[in-house]
């Protein structure tokens, strides 16, 4: 099974050991290839997913700054990808496209393994793009009271916003001048944008600003500990890394690839395993 990912700034991605290691479980000989527009002008999303159809693969994953881009693509949508209006998933499937948004899935599954059945409550959510509107979706599944959406293109966030509200959920977009007043009345702290990547290091917010009542989530990876997850870690506040998103994310992902339900079963029962592996890999411990 050919597999692959498209994307910016991905060579140092861990999404190859993972779908790899997901076939051997499985008993699926899996090749997984990146394609980094980072390294070459020539990498656009439509033409790399047209190469990669016609040499055979039998899907991609799709992460910054393509998502939004990917729906485009598909002949078929899912519903979850419908709803958050990206997808991070193509199957290529009797001729056809498919859409899935595993970030969607992926998220609610990182976030029960692990904050448990914590309450998300009230949800600061930065950066609204692709693997925002997934998390922003995600969040208000698991039953966040409000989410308050922050982006420096603030057209983008109220778009999200209303999006949720039409849905039947409590979101405002915030100005970028109100998050410091916000954030301790907030019960959730997360990042949706490339800040803290090793590409574009930082912190998305002021890191005095997470406290103890807090728990927080960084959809950055790359590296596992980003200055947002250090500043939470020194707060004792609770923490969900981005390993958690990558890891549910990426099964889910394997699963739609997977074309007999037995397989995807079997993906499927290797989840938490993988979790702790790459926790321990990534993160340096089983927390």
């Amino acid at each position: 099974m050919k597999l692959g990912l498209i994307g910016k700034a991905i060579l140092n991605s861990s999404a190859p050991d993972l779908h790899v290691r997901l076939g051997k479980l499985t008993g699926i000989e899996t090749s997984y290839e990146l394609f980094d527009a980072n390294e070459s002008s020539q990498v656009s999303l439509e033409a790399t997913v047209r190469e990669v159809i016609a040499a055979g693969y039998r899907g991609v994953n799709v992460t910054y700054p393509f998502k939004e881009q990917a729906i485009g693509l598909a002949d078929r949508i899912s519903d979850g990808a419908r709803m958050v209006g990206s997808a991070n998933t193509l199957v290529f499937q009797d001729g056809s496209i498919v859409a899935e948004n595993t970030d969607f899935t992926g998220f609610m599954s990182g976030y029960r393994a692990s904050l448990g059945e914590r309450e998300p409550g009230r949800v600061l959510v930065i950066g609204t793009g692709g693997v925002g509107k997934a998390v922003a979706f995600g969040v208000t599944q698991l039953g966040a009271t409000e989410v308050l959406l922050v982006d420096i293109d603030t057209a983008r966030a109220e778009r999200l916003a209303e999006e949720l509200v039409r849905f039947g959920f409590g979101a405002r977009a915030l100005p970028s001048d109100q998050v410091a007043d916000e954030a301790a009345s907030c019960n959730g702290l997360i990042n949706c944008t490339p800040i803290g990547h090793e590409k574009s290091p930082g912190c998305p917010l002021p890191p005095q600003l997470v406290q103890p009542h807090h728990w927080v989530f960084d959809a950055v990876y790359v590296p596992a500990v980003t200055e947002l997850i250090a500043a939470a870690r020194a707060a004792d506040a609770s923490v969900m890394s981005g390993v958690s998103l990558f890891v549910f994310q990426g099964v889910d992902a394997f699963k739609h690839f997977c074309e007999d339900d037995d397989k995807r079963a079997a993906a499927d029962q290797q989840a938490a395993a993988l979790f702790a592996h790459y926790r321990r890999q990534l993160l340096g411990h089983n927390g």
